[in-house]
């Protein structure tokens, strides 16, 4: 059978253990291994045994420093730096809820290898460029989005962190378009994008789709204009927004 057995693509899925939120095809791919720090949940299964490694850390950028320490290796200062910077954007530079002491270890470890100071780097991240100035909607919205489904419905929430919200407000319009032009491509039920002030700890949310769950959002947030809540102090997707959505979704006849 090996002899007409077409050979598959090998895939290692990060930050991710869902089919949902995997690039096209990898139900069909050989799945080697799963590096993540997210829930579990979705529709996958592999053929073949897997290494798979899910820590409750605020970062997949932390579990891939742990992984270099346990077999006593030290990355290069090139990846040192990458994984500084996934690290600090995924934790708000350890502000998040999320973040935990392990987060503060590996990040202190990256940081002496990449031969950065951790607080200029910081600035200098965050200040090279605003995604929302520089992308087009569409792009914007793709470039960290997660998708989930939950009692029959199929929801995507993307986030975008930004030093201030002078841009979001500017583009608030076609980034309502995306959001809705999204929902049409990929069949979901609603999606939003949560923008994040990370000077103000502080987070907006821009709602399209189904109007049951902006109603529901309504009553537990202010809505500051039609589609967009105020979220003070919501910074976390993974452990503020979406816990609240799922169980608003939870609540709600599935769609």
């Amino acid at each position: 059978s090996d002899l007409v057995e077409v050979p598959r693509p090998r895939l290692v899925l990060v930050d991710h253990n869902e089919f949902s939120q995997a690039v096209a095809g990898a139900d069909e791919a050989e799945i080697l291994e799963v590096i993540d720090h997210h829930r579990l949940s979705g529709n996958l299964r592999t053929r073949e045994p897997v290494r798979f490694i899910n820590e409750p850390v605020g970062s997949t950028s932390t579990i891939v420093g742990i992984m270099f320490r346990m077999r006593g290796l030290a990355p290069n200062k090139g990846t040192a730096i990458c994984l500084c910077a996934g690290l600090i954007s995924d934790t708000l530079h350890l502000t998040s809820p999320t973040t935990t002491g392990t987060d503060r270890e590996i990040l202190e470890w990256l940081a002496r290898i990449a031969g950065v100071d951790a607080a200029r780097f910081v600035k200098d991240f965050f200040a090279a460029g605003s995604l929302l100035r520089e992308a087009t909607p569409a792009r914007a919205i793709e470039g960290d989005r997660k998708v989930f489904e939950e009692n029959g419905w199929r929801i995507s929430i993307s986030q975008i962190e930004e030093m201030g919200l002078d841009e979001f407000w500017k583009k608030q319009a076609v980034l309502h378009d995306a959001l809705t032009a999204l929902c049409a491509a990929h069949s979901l039920h609603f999606a939003c994008l949560m923008v994040t002030d990370i000077t103000a700890h502080h987070s907006v949310l821009l709602v399209a789709g189904d109007t049951r769950v902006e109603q529901a959002i309504d009553a537990g947030y202010h809505q500051r204009t039609p589609q967009v809540f105020d979220l003070p102090g919501v910074v976390s997707r993974k452990k503020q927004l979406f816990p609240y959505l799922s169980s608003l979704v939870g609540k709600l006849t599935p769609p």
